[in-house]
């Protein structure tokens, strides 16, 4: 902007002293013509109508116009040489043309009076991303990170490389003498970053691969390999040294299998590995050692710091696989041993659920006989008892009943005593005529009944004489009823006569 602004306004200066030129050459060429028409001896109309067709001009307003466009030009063209701005999240290190140095850090316009300025970022990222090869976009926003490079190539403690991704964000120092002297040191964040971060990162996230093997880092030390390197990204790379140390196993190897020993074989030697152990070196007061980052030196701080991916060689990813391959059959047969002897347990529990079964149940039948037999004793026992209190009843009863018969029987007697001889006194006081008369009048209503009753023919042949067939007439009833009577009187053979008590 401030080249194009510049290039106008000499332009347009060019325009007004070429319209100088210009105007300067025609008024020669005029005054020359009109010496050589006086010459001639022309008038002063024709010598003013021969100039007046060869004369022109330019525009009055030309040459102000392109004079305030001059100035304008320049003065956009020498703005964006005085005044810069701001933005957010930058730092700037400003020169002047007087040789004045100072920090910019507020965002908006400032002055640099036709001198330089850098733009620091706040917070630069220094990232290993796979795909990508190695960037450096300090000062713009368009990109992912300050410096992008590929994935590290790191070596762990068991000789198994790697390629890792990590990302490691920094903060610049914000006040004017830690900035000042950073600047000053690395005069670019290119620089910067070329010559302290990326370094910096590179050696760290080496030297925390070498404080533990691949096989610890994929058995569940991601954790500790992310915080160990943020650790030495902010603190130092810590100095350690590496050890051989021979490891030995408590289970004993034995030689071959020899059929005449049996289980008592022989040891030919023990099971011993050597193992390779990074030990941090300390201090006098055991604080471990470390290697200070340079670029902490300047106020530059460590934001965050995280390993996002790590890929093993390929050997190593088919030993591993190898080994969950391993590992995982060894679960398997674990798991099939534990199910046999559950299989084992189960059948045990079984038969001895079994065994409970049948001791239960012979149990509960031996119970329920003992109880039968006990219920049967104590029923035989109950019905002997109540037969034996049923006799004793029966006996009390029929003695009861004995002398109840014998008390009735002597009532009987009593009653009978009494009442014949109530008869007796009866039949003595008037010869039983009370119960000779009811006899009488009980053959009489007989008699009279019977003759009531009798079936009459209703029409009756007969003779009147003596020796006739009977007809049933009523002095034959009558007679016959007479002959009855006097039968019945012989029977009773009664005396109607009432005695004399006295």
């Amino acid at each position: 902007m401030a080249f194009w602004g510049i290039l106008i306004g000499v332009l347009c200066i060019a325009s007004i002293i070429a319209m100088g030129f210009i105007r300067s050459s025609q008024k020669m060429k005029i005054e020359r013509m009109r010496s050589e028409l006086e010459g001639q001896g022309k008038s002063p109309e024709e010598i003013r109508g021969r100039l007046d067709e060869i004369t022109y001009d330019f525009p009055s307003q030309l040459v102000p116009t392109l004079v305030g466009a001059a100035i304008l030009s320049f003065a956009v063209g020498a703005f964006n040489q005085i005044f810069f701005y701001a933005e957010p999240g930058y730092i700037y290190h400003v020169r002047t043309i007087t040789g004045e140095e100072k920090v910019v850090s507020d965002v908006g316009y400032n002055t640099y009076l036709f001198g330089r300025y850098n733009a620091w970022k706040r917070a630069m990222t220094v990232q290993a991303v796979a795909g990508r090869r190695e960037q450096l976009e300090a000062e713009s926003d368009d990109s992912d990170a300050s410096a992008t490079l590929p994935p590290m190539n790191i070596m762990f403690l068991d000789q198994v490389d790697a390629d890792s991704e990590a990302t490691v964000r920094f903060s610049i120092p914000e006040d004017p003498e830690s900035f000042l002297k950073l600047a000053h040191e690395y005069r670019s964040p290119e620089n910067l970053l070329r010559t302290a971060l990326i370094p910096a990162f590179k050696e760290t996230i080496q030297a925390t691969a070498s404080l533990m093997s691949a096989e610890e880092y994929y058995s569940g030390g991601r954790s500790e390999f992310n915080s160990e390197f943020e650790n030495q990204m902010s603190s130092g790379i810590y100095l350690v040294r590496r050890e051989e140390q021979i490891k030995r196993s408590a289970r004993r190897i034995k030689s071959s299998a020899n059929a005449a020993l049996g289980e008592n074989q022989q040891e030919y030697g023990d099971e011993t590995k050597i193992e390779f152990v990074v030990n941090k070196v300390l201090d006098d007061e055991g604080t471990p050692r470390r290697k200070t980052q340079k670029f902490t030196n300047f106020g530059i701080t460590v934001l965050d710091a995280r390993v996002t991916d790590m890929r093993p060689n390929t050997k190593f990813v088919e030993r591993m696989q190898l080994k969950q391959k391993a590992s995982a059959d060894r679960a398997i047969a674990r798991e099939q041993r534990i199910q046999e002897e559950e299989q084992r347990l189960l059948a045990i529990a079984k038969g001895e659920r079994e065994v409970a079964q049948r001791q239960a149940k012979a149990k509960v039948e031996q119970i329920q006989r003992t109880t039968e037999a006990e219920t049967e004793k104590q029923l035989a026992l109950t019905n002997a008892q109540k037969l034996k209190e049923q006799a004793e009843i029966a006996k009390d009863t029929a003695q009861i009943e004995l002398e109840k018969a014998r008390i009735e029987a002597e009532t009987q007697r009593t009653l009978a005593d009494a009442e014949a001889y109530q008869k007796e006194v009866i039949l003595k006081a008037d010869n039983a005529l009370a119960q000779k008369l009811d006899a009488e009048i009980e053959i009489q209503k007989l008699w009279a009944e019977a003759f009531a009753k009798r079936q009459v023919p209703t029409n009756v042949f007969g003779g009147s004489g003596a020796g006739g067939a009977p007809v049933g007439s009523d002095s034959e009833t009558k007679a016959f009823m007479q002959l009855l009577t006097l039968d019945a009187a012989k029977r009773l053979n009664y005396n109607r006569e009432v005695s004399d008590k006295n």
